[in-house]
């Protein structure tokens, strides 16, 4: 059986945000082929529960979820949901590995990879010293470290020219949601670039800069533990307002049967 393409795989609703149902493979190999297709104009979403958190208190991010080609589920509790609740065939697409995962597929593809975001220059080096040395034969077309403030009209044209000159398949970028959302959802009509996926904190993870959680807690629903207990100050909110913040929004939309109905529809 084929991997749907692009926008053709089921969604199941978390609090309104309809997420992708698949499995990681089946993302990284729809990503490469869309890559591959130089008509294409897709984007992807790495939602993890942080993320659909925002969208509840942000109409226009909800939005920007809903209409990317590839909303996907970067955390287990998403997964869970998509799986118990939904009756979907889904597994984890953490955005770190579904970056490894397409850079590695797309090589014998010769795909082009462009870096956007990043917390400074010497980041985004070691991003793609580590990555260049991993995956021999890798082509890295460009990268850029943008401002930490709101781009203006001449500099996002001027983004928009230099992202395009350097000519790449897929234009991977490290802002954090809900900045790299917005960011791809504005930049997208400008773009020629086939794929944008946007995947948070994985520059930092794959430069070195910052230490992922070990694999184990990441299966087990405790990797927002393992970064609570690391960077305290500035994720208590997140996680300890947060999460059961989302528990009981998702039990609400569970009693009323609204997953499994959408899940179903979609």
């Amino acid at each position: 059986m084929s991997t749907p393409t692009a926008g053709e795989f089921p969604r199941f609703s978390v609090l309104d945000v309809l997420l992708t149902a698949c499995r990681r493979e089946q993302a990284e190999d729809s990503i490469v082929a869309a890559a591959r297709n130089p008509s294409s104009r897709a984007y992807a979403c790495v939602f993890a529960v942080d993320s659909v958190l925002k969208c509840r208190d942000d109409p226009n991010l909800a939005r920007i979820a809903n209409e990317a080609d590839w909303t996907l589920c970067d955390g287990m509790p998403l997964v869970l949901i998509g799986r118990r609740v939904a009756r979907r065939d889904v597994s984890r697409c953490y955005g770190p590995d579904i970056m490894l995962g397409v850079l590695d597929k797309g090589r014998a593809a010769g795909l082009r990879h462009f870096f956007y975001g990043g917390t400074n220059e010497e980041t985004v080096r070691l991003l793609r010293e580590n990555l260049e040395r991993r995956f021999p034969g890798l082509t890295v077309a460009g990268s850029i470290v943008p401002p930490f403030r709101p781009l203006t009209e001449k500099e996002k044209a001027e983004t928009a020219a230099a992202i395009d000159a350097a000519r790449p398949d897929v234009v991977w970028v490290g802002l954090g949601t809900p900045k790299q959302d917005y960011w791809t959802h504005e930049m997208r009509p400008l773009l020629k670039v086939p794929v944008i996926v946007n995947v948070g904190a994985a520059f930092n993870f794959h430069a070195g800069t910052v230490r992922q959680a070990p694999p184990w807690m990441r299966r087990n629903c405790l990797e927002w533990l393992y970064r609570l207990c690391v960077e305290p100050r500035r994720l208590w909110r997140r996680y300890l307002v947060g999460n059961p913040r989302f528990v009981a929004l998702v039990l609400r939309q569970v009693l009323s049967g609204r997953p499994r109905r959408l899940g179903a529809e979609a």
